[in-house]
């Protein structure tokens, strides 16, 4: 038996500074035993909410299922433990596959070395027992392996969504600087925002806040466009009970009022990309989007404002950030009455600019960015 069929305890990878959010979510779910850890949480679930995790999760970017746990001290010795798996349970002739892995604390310090000799002992596996050895795709392969090596200690596992969740398959178009797609979520959920409010991005870019914030508003499941799941490769996958799954959450999807999910940007580069990002997802068409300067905006009132301003050195017409941010936090209070607005700042020395003081802050990484989001509410 693997050591998620001896006990069902699995890891979803998260975000810098997503995890308690993200246990949250997995309760919801129904996750059980939920136990945050440094990027990550563990939990225990059994398949109905395995698969509505990966399905639906906004947060969670993987979700691993431990195969093998042991001690290795050499690199021929993690070639022969991998080799003990029958890897046609997993993969198919003609499947592709990948590793990812990482290694600290021991004696094998090279990830990428880790992620060569475990590739090397299930394509040489599976090419004796069937004669052919599968390709390697590191974009889309049908099986994601997961090799960690902390402490001499190695988990050889499966990520069950099969490449990470964030990609959820909507956002072709982009600018400058994107949000990527579970930053925006968790931005989202710690708004506390239900879809009962009128939701407004000023600077919206390809439109990432604007999707996830359709997907929130309308419980459609975040990774609705995939059509592959790592979990699907198991050896004790159960496509009834998946269909189920699936049924089940897309039939919850439902229609907010008109002008729930609004946004606009000054580049109609930016304009264009977020339409076309929208019109991906399931009544997407439907959120306006308009080319429209903040400073032109007027007449909102109690709305949520989410945006993720620039953080460049310098504006594309011309003007400093200093400047920039003194007429954002001007707008914001004396355009905005009754609102709630939420900033995502690149760069923390920023938060310093905008003239307002905010009702709560919280660090939160945006790719390479050590940024800061801070929550500001607007009275009348």
């Amino acid at each position: 038996m693997y050591c998620y069929q001896e006990d069902p305890r699995y890891f979803a990878q998260v975000g810098g500074g997503i995890e308690e959010p993200a246990g949250v979510e997995l309760r919801e779910f129904g996750a059980r035993d939920v136990e945050t850890a440094v990027r990550g949480v563990y939990f225990r679930a059994d398949p109905q909410t395995l698969y509505r995790i990966v399905y639906a999760s906004p947060l969670v970017q993987r979700v691993i299922a431990p195969l093998l746990h042991f001690r290795c001290h050499t690199p021929d010795y993690l070639y022969r433990k991998v080799r003990e798996i029958d890897w046609r349970e997993f993969l198919r002739p003609g499947q592709t596959m990948a590793v990812f892995a990482n290694a600290s604390h021991s004696f094998l310090q090279d990830s990428r070395f880790v992620a060569l000799r475990v590739k090397d002992a299930v394509c040489d596996q599976l090419r004796e027992a069937t004669g052919q050895r599968p390709d390697i795709d590191t974009d889309a392969p049908d099986l994601w392996l997961s090799a960690h090596l902390a402490h001499n200690m190695l988990t050889l596992g499966v990520d069950l969504a099969g490449g990470s969740l964030h990609k959820r398959g909507y956002r072709h178009k982009t600018v400058e600087a994107p949000m990527q797609e579970t930053v925006a979520a968790v931005i989202l959920a710690l708004s506390g925002w239900d879809g009962k409010r009128p939701l407004h991005d000023p600077m919206c870019g390809s439109g990432t806040l604007l999707a996830e914030a359709w997907l929130r508003a309308t419980g459609t499941p975040a990774a609705c466009l995939r059509r592959h799941f790592g979990f699907m490769q198991m050896p004790d996958f159960d496509q009834a009970i998946w269909k189920q799954v699936q049924k089940d959450l897309d039939s919850r999807r439902c229609l907010p009022p008109p002008g729930t999910v609004s946004g606009g940007d000054s580049d109609p580069k930016a304009v264009a990309a977020a339409r076309q990002n929208l019109d991906r997802l399931p009544g997407g068409d439907q959120v306006a989007v308009k080319r429209q300067d903040f400073r032109g905006i007027e007449g909102l009132q109690d709305t949520l404002i989410v945006c993720n301003p620039p953080h460049g050195i310098r504006m594309a017409r011309g003007a400093d950030l200093p400047a920039f941010y003194k007429e954002l936090g001007d707008w914001l209070k004396f355009s905005c009455p009754g609102c709630d607005a939420l900033i995502y700042f690149g760069r923390r020395e920023l938060t310093k600019l905008i003239g307002l003081r905010p009702t709560w802050k919280r660090a939160l990484r945006n790719g390479g960015l050590d940024g800061v989001l801070a929550k500001y509410t607007l009275y009348a």
